[in-house]
Order: C-alpha cells, then sequence, then structure tokens
C-alpha cells in the first residue's frame, strides 16, 4: 500500500524475536515500498544461508536531505539514494566510503533505474502531452525543491535536458523554458514523497511531476480511474545508486551482511522486485515499460559534479528563476 506520509525510522525486516544483526538502509522518498518487499526477501535470503536473523531498519527523506544526515551523523550501514551526487558528498565531506564507490558494484551501483513522468487527474482536463504543456497559462505544476529532493533535481534537469534539445543547444532558451515550467510551481515540497501527498491528498496542481515507478504506485492506490499517467516523447534516465557506508558498517559489525544486501539487489530475485515495484532492472531491462527517448546527466551536463554547480548551488540557474510566490497557475 502506498504510503503518502513523511518516513521516520522504521524496522521492516523479519520482525522475528531472535533477530542476530540488524542493518540500517537510509534511503530516498519512493522506495518505501519497493525495500519494504526486499528487506523481507533479503532476509529469508541471508537466514537461508545459515547466517542468522536479520532486521533492515527503513529511513526516508528527500535525498539531499538524507545525505547531509547522513554526513551530519546518522548511523546506517548503506545508503540508496536518488542521484550520485548525494553519495558523491557523503564520501569527500564526511569520508565515510571512498569517492571511487559507484566502481564498485555492476551498473555504476545503479541496480535499478526509473525515469520522469506526468501524472494527471482523472480524463487529463488540461490536455497534457508533452513539456510545453506544463508552461501554459493556468497550469498548476506541482513537484518537489531540488535544493533538497534528489527526484526534484531529476524533475528539473528533464525539462532543462528537453528544452536544450528543442531549441537547438541554446541555453538562454532552456533557461526561460525552465523559468516558465517553474512560474507554474505553486509550492515547493521537500522531497518527492511529499510532491505526490500534495497533487494527490491534498488535490493540488493539475500535473505533477515524479518519478515513473510513483506515477505507477499511486495509480495502484488511487485507482486508475482517478489519475493518469503521462509518459512524455523524451525525458531524463534517472539512475538512483546505492553504496555500502564503509566506516559505518564497519562500526556497527555488519559489513558483510550490507555487502550482501547490497549484491542482491543486483539478483533475479532483487531484479524481479524492482520490477514488480515499477522500477526499471539494470540486469534484466526487458520491455514492460513506455518506450521514451532517455538522455543522461552525463550526456546533458558531463556529470552531476557539473550539473550541481551549473543548476543547484546557491545562486546558480535555480535559484534564479525561481521565486516563490509568483505562480502563473
Amino acid at each position: 500500500m502506498l504510503s503518502l506520509v513523511a518516513a521516520g525510522m522504521a524496522g521492516c525486516g523479519s520482525g522475528r524475536a531472535d533477530v542476530g544483526t540488524t542493518l540500517r538502509n537510509v534511503s530516498y522518498d519512493p522506495t518505501r515500498e519497493f525495500y519494504q518487499a526486499f528487506n523481507r526477501v533479503f532476509s529469508e535470503y541471508w537466514v537461508g544461508r545459515g547466517k542468522g536473523a536479520v532486521e533492515v531498519e527503513q529511513s526516508h527523506g528527500g535525498s539531499g536531505k538524507q545525505a547531509r544526515s547522513v554526513i551530519d551523523g546518522l548511523e546506517t550501514d548503506v545508503v540508496t539514494l536518488a542521484l550520485a551526487y548525494d553519495i558523491d558528498a557523503i564520501a569527500e565531506r564526511a569520508k565515510l566510503l571512498p569517492k571511487d564507490w559507484q566502481r564498485r558494484l555492476p551498473h555504476n551501483s545503479c541496480p535499478y533505474t526509473s525515469t520522469i513522468v506526468f501524472l494527471v487527474r482523472q480524463g487529463n482536463p488540461k490536455g497534457i502531452r508533452g513539456w510545453n504543456d506544463l508552461t501554459r497559462g493556468g497550469v498548476q505544476v506541482i513537484t518537489a525543491n531540488p535544493k533538497t529532493g534528489g527526484g526534484a533535481r531529476w524533475n528539473y534537469l528533464a525539462a532543462w535536458g528537453y528544452a536544450l534539445g528543442e531549441s537547438g543547444g541554446r541555453e538562454a532558451a532552456a533557461e526561460e523554458f525552465v523559468r516558465a515550467l517553474y512560474l507554474n510551481v505553486p509550492v515547493l515540497d521537500s522531497g518527492a514523497r511529499g510532491a505526490t501527498t500534495t497533487f494527490v491528498q491534498r488535490g493540488l496542481g493539475d500535473v505533477l511531476l515524479c518519478w515513473e515507478n510513483e506515477a505507477y504506485l499511486a495509480r495502484r492506490e488511487f485507482a486508475t480511474e482517478q489519475l493518469e499517467m503521462v509518459s512524455p516523447a523524451v525525458s531524463i534516465q534517472a539512475e538512483p545508486p546505492v553504496a555500502l557506508v564503509d566506516v559505518r558498517a564497519e562500526q556497527r559489525g555488519n559489513r558483510a551482511a550490507a555487502q550482501a544486501y547490497l549484491e542482491y539487489l543486483y539478483t533475479t530475485g532483487g531484479q524481479t522486485l524492482a520490477r514488480q515495484h515499477f522500477f526499471r532492472p539494470s540486469v534484466e531491462p526487458g520491455e514492460s515499460f513506455a518506450a521514451m527517448k532517455l538522455f543522461t546527466v552525463e550526456e546533458l551536463e558531463g556529470g552531476w559534479a557539473a550539473a550541481h554547480q551549473k543548476h543547484f548551488r546557491d545562486n546558480a540557474i535555480f535559484d534564479r528563476i525561481y521565486r516563490p510566490g509568483r505562480s502563473g497557475g
């Protein structure tokens, strides 16, 4: 069941009294349902190997905020965040894992991917079909704050990349397009799940920019006759990575279990669960998702470090274009 509530720390493991190992996974907003299922399956696998019972505690929130919590001392064995930049920050600022962490697991430590789509209301009353429709007058767009949420950064870059392609690479035109889009944003939530709550439960806005898996989950929870998903022809390939937090896992005596936990994401069982929760599996992609032309952040900006400097640091492009209280919707 889709839990559209703020997340704290919750145990999602075996629930048994004889738990011998307690792992902690600090994650981002729209992975709650997936890791609830994954943690149960991994616990069964771990017991089956004769390693003893294991419980997994979860923490969810905006990806950037979660990374800062780990840097500030939140104990965890693994992080499963929305973008590589947030794990890079943990490596660089807190020295809790090596800077080359992304090379340690297949597919640049991304066991699954996603993309950015639109969620609209029954009958799509505003006729939202593509990115250009999000800049029209009278259309309210719901998205999270890219200063705190990883999914929100993917939303922003998906719009930027679309506009850059349409304009033939003219950054001034892309900036003007994204400015017009954010003029239609009445409120910025701190994370992706908060934005979904605003759109679905509070009934605010005409279209939600969101992770593809979040759109599927919302439709399953609130019935397909209430919500419709629109897959734009062009979007970004969102690559949420995972990593062992070496220093903390070793301090907690959990390194072996934590490493196995991440590796299990790449097994047939882990990949099947990812697909069932509407993530795009990295090992066995399949053909069950909408065909879209996807570009990567590497192709767009040369990687997350460059994208952050250009768009999301203080006084960069996002700060220039977004002014709270100036919604055009």
